[in-house]
Parts: structure tokens; C-alpha cells; sequence
């Protein structure tokens, strides 16, 4: 892992605060009724949010997350030239500081790959119906996320807790904005087939929330 050599070791290393903008406030009131121990994030990045679930939930209880991401980076990032082998690097960095600063045991599980094939190799190894928190936040490509959410859904307990990063996230491309390079389409189809199986849960719409209530 290389890493600038005027960086501290003992420091997070973040070049954006989506996290904290957009999830932070809402989940720090979830996490104080929810206390998920077995969490998927499709989409890990530099691992702001992987950070955060391991620091606030790894004080009084051992927990289990599993991260799935290429680290290719999607369109919008090869567009703007991102270098995504140094946020591959800033992800293993922070996750393995937040490890070292918590009391109970962490089990940090990478799925370096597509999340279709990924997801698929999870149901297969018995993961299904297993997981307390998804985080949908990989490709914003509509089918993608259709597919991701799709999925996930085998891997989620009944009473788990689904998160959809970006769900009014758009890009402003020279052609105007395209809505299959937009999430909402795709979350909106699947809210309209399993919502038998859904409740929303009350929270800012940058992401939308949905508790799993039958199988």
C-alpha cells in the first residue's frame, strides 16, 4: 500500500465528506434503536462508511462486514480520471485504523469483484436471509442497481434494514441527464415489486431506508 510519506499512519484519509453530508445524522439516530452485527456494503470507496460502522458499532460487540467493490471505479469516475488504486489503498488504510481502535473483534470480509457475480457467490455459500444491513451504494447505472437491490434482497433477514445511497443523485451530461444513469429509476421498480415485503422508513430522501418485513 503506498501512501504519501508526509501522511500520518494514525490518521483517516478521506478526499470527500459524502458520507458525513448525506448519512451520518441519520444513521447515528438509527444505530441508537438498530444494532446491526452482520452488515453488507456494495460499494466500499475509501471506506467512509465502513470506518464509521466499525467505530460505532464495534465498542461493545463483535460485528461482521462484508465489502464488495471492484475499486475500477464506475463512468462518472473514469470520467473525471480518478485515481482508484490510490482509494483502493485509502480504503485498507482507514478500515484497518478503525479496526485498531476499537475493543471488540471486527471480521472484515473483501469481495474484490462485480456485485452481480459477488452477491451471486454469497447466496450460494449460504449467506441468504443473514445479513442485518445492506448498503446499496456501488454503480449508479439503473440497471446495476436494479440488479444489486434485486439481490440483496435474498441476503437480507427479515427484519433487516436496506439502505439506497444516491437515490436523487443525477450527472449533468452534455446531452442533458440521462435516468438510466440515475439510481431512482431503479429503486423506485423495486420498492413497486417487493412492496409487500417492504416498509420505508421515515428519513431524508438523499438516501431512502426500507426495513425487510417478509421473505
Amino acid at each position: 500500500m503506498d501512501l504519501d510519506n508526509n501522511v500520518r499512519k494514525d490518521e483517516l484519509l478521506f478526499t470527500n465528506h459524502w458520507f458525513d453530508t448525506t448519512a451520518r445524522q441519520v444513521w447515528d439516530s438509527l444505530f441508537s434503536q438498530f444494532k446491526p452485527k452482520k452488515i453488507l456494503e456494495i460499494g466500499s470507496y475509501e471506506g467512509a462508511s465502513t470506518c464509521y460502522l466499525i467505530e460505532k458499532l464495534a465498542l461493545d460487540a463483535s460485528i461482521e462486514i462484508h465489502c464488495i467493490d471492484t475499486w475500477a471505479g464506475g463512468i462518472e469516475h473514469r470520467d473525471c480520471a480518478i485515481d482508484m488504486a490510490a482509494v483502493e489503498s485509502r480504503f485498507l488504510h482507514n478500515t484497518a485504523l478503525a479496526i485498531s481502535k476499537v475493543s471488540m473483534s471486527v471480521k472484515l470480509v473483501l469481495h474484490k469483484g462485480y456485485s452481480d457475480y459477488s452477491l451471486a457467490a454469497l447466496i450460494s455459500r449460504n449467506h441468504g436471509n443473514s445479513f442485518d444491513m445492506i448498503y446499496v451504494d456501488g454503480s449508479h447505472q439503473a440497471p446495476d442497481v436494479l440488479a444489486d437491490a434485486v439481490m440483496a434482497f435474498r441476503l437480507l433477514r427479515v427484519g433487516g434494514i436496506m439502505v439506497f445511497d444516491d437515490y436523487l443523485w443525477t450527472e449533468e451530461l452534455s446531452y442533458g441527464r440521462d435516468v438510466l444513469r440515475c439510481p431512482k429509476v431503479a429503486i423506485d421498480a423495486f420498492i413497486n415489486c417487493y412492496f409487500r415485503k417492504i416498509k420505508i422508513i421515515s428519513a431524508p430522501l438523499y438516501q431512502l431506508y426500507v426495513r425487510k418485513v417478509e421473505e
